[in-house]
């Protein structure tokens, strides 16, 4: 530390007030105003506005009732964006990094925001690098796969430039900040990330493509209606206004985004609240719909402790007791550069034998290509710690085998002394399976998600955990050294539960070639040779005690390391793909079904047939009121890949159509029949609501209490509110002759609903038969 001339405190405070901290102004969450901005000045929302204002021009007050729900679909989107804003926020507090600093020349650990140019920090394996550097004294592997795309490890010894967002893989070096903060390297790449869009997950892209329809075809189609309605049919103004109204609310899904990003703000405020962060909104339908779990060793299947049981030499005789025996081995330790879980059980075990480093002229720490650590203390000799399949040949094949299939990791110290490897003592160490191992497993097991378990340990080793976990298939394992190219790589996916031996460019392969076969495949880690396999997946985990690269990297981040809690996500997931996909379903009813009956009343010249009042009073009892409730109700069905847009347009098209062709038909027989235009609209109103229903039913069966009780206060409430407001909602007395017709296009509805279901059905099963 002498020779460094770290920065004073008082150096310190006075590059922060020349702004030289490691502060990075983008910021991910969004701020208060921002949210008050997305939720008030939407496109939709300008729409509204004009349609308000044509409205109140055309004195028609009484079918300004629209603007109650869209006003309260405002107040809970940013009210509940808000709370999800802050819950996050506290949340991300917990998950930031931190650096030990060497100030006053004494070292320190703060948070990386606290970091200012100039300041000398230690960087070990897992750390993630926070602004540009410059090695001053050790050396370090690093990986700038996040930056550069290059999955090679980089040796960086005194001299050599860091790129801050690159990551340690092993070794250890202090560092002298550069540049920090938004001159950084990576804060550079972030500021233009920001200019590319962001992928969207399935629900969301489907959703946006629905509402961006929406939004190109009702100006139009409003334009199109007024002047048929004013300027073809000669109604008036006030006339013609209400009858556009009417027909642009049916088509504005203006709850159905709302819905959605309530439920997915919710969710993440639920699991904020079980200490799970998430840095990707898209992943919690990612879980929902994994087919494919892939998890580590360590970490996941066991506690990311390690405990050594014995150390022992080549003829299997312990050596645990005898101090003078594993002098050299401590004395290994002490120089080693390493922090790992390994290291730090044997150092605990081996705590008091021996203070003294080896004298060396080369040392290099483990990695998880090599698989081993070395010092060489002269031309002639080598101590190297690693894997013993590695370091050793088949002479020990057997001692090796008969501790694994224990579920014990082993170990090997070895001398090189002139070309010939010496044994000198084994090293046998276990996990303890987590508590709940068994029950997560069985939890996925149960949702028809197939588990894989990749890892850098012995096959055998990570076999027998695998059994004891509970995981199926655990006897079907192979050693990945086996595997020479990653066409060996798609053929074992195909056959093998267990991977060992797994370098950390195999471990993304393995991801590859599962997504391949057309699976959704997530990805769990904890430690830097991870993060290559966690981008690759659909949707990457990562264990909160493990390296700050991985929990960068990774768009959930387990901050108490409870791997139980995956199964929060996946209820979170299920729930809400399956909810959204019933309401998004009541939302394009109505949308499907104004379109086409708007476009029928421009070819035909028709009045449209429907008030405003009326279009809100339907859409309240048959679609947003439901769809709110319906979003409470467990469902933990899996939905298929890659049919969102196909499962919502399937359920609501049937009662489109039919809603469509009773109303247009009711207008038809209401004509042959003299009934008035007043009548009219209270009829088709009926049908309308009756066409709504038959969907809400639909979507829910089979039914339980829950929602037979959703169904009934719907219908119950739609009830009293016509007969304790008729006028409001120009709901008029209609003739008998008219009762007769609303009766009979009703109970038609029932059949032709069924007819077009039937027909869809029969196209979908023969295109997934010709699939």
């Amino acid at each position: 530390m002498e020779s460094i001339k770290c920065l004073t405190h008082e150096e310190v405070e006075e590059k922060i007030k020349q702004g030289k901290s490691n502060k990075v102004k983008i910021k991910t969450n969004e701020s208060i105003f921002k949210i008050l901005r997305k939720n008030i000045f939407t496109y939709f929302n300008f729409i509204f506005l004009i349609l308000t204002i044509l409205l109140i021009t055309s004195h028609s007050y009484r079918n300004l009732t629209f603007l109650g729900i869209i006003i309260t679909n405002i107040l809970i989107g940013i009210i509940q964006q808000i709370r999800s804003k802050i819950t996050l926020d506290k949340l991300s507090l917990l998950d930031k990094n931190k650096y030990i600093v060497i100030r006053d020349g004494k070292e320190e650990e703060i948070d990386s925001d606290n970091l200012v140019e100039g300041d000398f920090i230690i960087l070990e394996a897992g750390k993630q690098i926070p602004a540009d550097a410059e090695v001053v004294s050790g050396k370090i592997y690093v990986n700038e796969s996040l930056l550069t795309g290059e999955q090679n490890e980089i040796e960086k010894s005194i001299n050599s430039n860091l790129m801050s967002g690159s990551f340690v893989i092993s070794g250890r070096a202090v560092v002298k900040l550069t540049n920090v903060g938004d001159e950084s390297f990576s804060a550079k790449i972030m500021k233009e990330s920001k200019k590319i869009k962001e992928t969207k997950s399935e629900m969301i892209s489907a959703i946006d493509n629905i509402v961006k329809f929406a939004g190109i075809i009702i100006i139009p189609i409003g334009i199109l209606l007024f002047i048929g309605s004013y300027g073809v049919n000669g109604c008036s103004y006030e006339e013609s206004v209400n009858s556009m109204v009417s027909a642009l609310l049916g088509m504005i899904p203006e709850g159905l985004y709302l819905l959605t990003t309530v439920a997915l703000a919710l969710s993440s405020m639920r699991l904020a609240q079980n200490k799970i962060l998430l840095h990707d909104m898209k992943s919690i339908e990612s879980l929902a719909r994994v087919d494919v779990l892939c998890v580590d060793k360590t970490g996941t299947i066991t506690n990311n402790t390690m405990k050594v049981l014995d150390i022992f030499d080549k003829n299997g005789n312990s050596l645990i007791d005898k101090k003078e025996d594993l002098k050299i081995l401590a004395r290994y330790i002490n120089t080693i550069e390493d922090k790992n879980i390994t290291i730090d059980a044997i150092k605990e075990q081996l705590y008091g034998i021996s203070t003294e480093k080896l004298s060396n002229i080369e040392k290099e720490n483990f990695n998880s290509k090599n698989k081993f650590s070395f010092i060489k203390i002269d031309e002639n000799v080598t101590y190297k710690l690693g894997a013993p399949e590695i370091l050793l040949n088949k002479e020990y094949e057997e001692l090796v085998n008969k501790r694994t299939k224990n579920g014990e990791r082993l170990i090997a110290f070895v001398e090189l002394k002139n070309d010939e490897t010496i044994p000198i003592l084994f090293i046998s160490l276990k996990n303890e399976i987590r508590k709940n191992a068994k029950e997560i497993f069985e939890f996925f097991d149960n949702r028809n998600v197939q588990i894989r378990v990749i890892s850098g340990d012995n096959p055998i080793t990570v076999s027998s955990i695998a059994k004891q976990a509970g995981i199926k298939g655990y006897e079907k394992y192979i050693d990945c050294r086996e595997l020479k190219n990653y066409a060996d790589i798609q053929k074992a996916v195909k056959k093998y539960i267990v991977f060992g031996r797994v370098n950390p460019e195999q471990k993304r392969q393995i991801i590859k070639a599962l997504k391949e076969q057309g699976l959704k495949v997530a990805m769990t880690g904890d430690g830097v040779n991870d993060i290559l396999a966690m981008k690759e997946a659909d949707c990457s985990i990562a264990i909160g005690s493990g390296s700050d690269a991985a929990r960068g990297t990774a768009q959930v981040v387990l901050l108490d390391s409870d791997f139980g809690k995956m199964r929060n996500i996946v209820y979170e997931g299920r729930k809400n793909i399956n909810n959204i996909t019933r309401s998004a379903s009541l939302f394009t009813y109505k949308n499907i079904f104004s379109l086409l009956l708007s476009i029928y009343s421009i070819i035909f010249a028709m009045q449209y047939p429907l008030e405003p009042n009326q279009v809100s009073l339907g859409s309240a009892f048959t679609i947003g009121i439901p769809a709110f409730l319906l979003t409470f109700e467990e469902n933990q069905k899996k939905q298929q890949n890659g049919n969102f847009m196909r499962k919502v347009f399937t359920n609501s098209l049937p009662a489109a159509i039919t809603s469509f062709l009773a109303i247009v038909a009711m207008v038809k027989f209401s004509d042959l029949f003299n009934v008035g235009v007043k009548e009219i609209t209270t009829a088709c109103s009926y049908l309308f609501f009756t066409g709504g229903f038959l969907i809400l039913y639909k979507i829910i069966r089979p039914l339980n209490k829950y929602r037979t009780s959703v169904m009934f206060l719907c219908i119950l409430g739609i009830i009293l509110t016509i007969n304790i407001m008729p006028n409001f909602f120009a709901i008029k007395e209609i003739s008998e002759r008219s009762a007769i017709l609303v009766t009979l296009f009703a109970i038609a509805e029932f059949s032709v609903i069924r007819w077009v279901t039937l027909i869809l059905d029969k196209y979908e099963k023969n295109r997934k038969s010709n699939a």
